[in-house]
């Protein structure tokens, strides 16, 4: 993803989920995906959607039940 996107989703993810410390990092050799981190750690990746000329992105995170404990 280009810079400019990036710091678009990483405003709006902070704006959205307020006082948490998050950032959004490209992917090497990916120009439609980018990972999530809070408070430095890795929490999910943002996917770039194009289809039928609308532009979205998708968010999507792993919780492992260990960490539900």
């Amino acid at each position: 993803m280009k810079p400019d996107e990036i710091r678009k989703l990483e405003a709006y993810l902070k704006k959205t989920f307020t006082g948490v410390e998050l950032q959004v990092k490209p992917l090497p050799r990916r120009n439609d995906t980018a990972e999530v981190y809070i408070r430095g750690e890795f929490a999910g990746l943002i996917a770039k959607d194009t289809e039928e000329g609308e532009l979205s992105y998708h968010f999507t995170m792993t919780i492992l039940d260990i960490d539900l404990d």
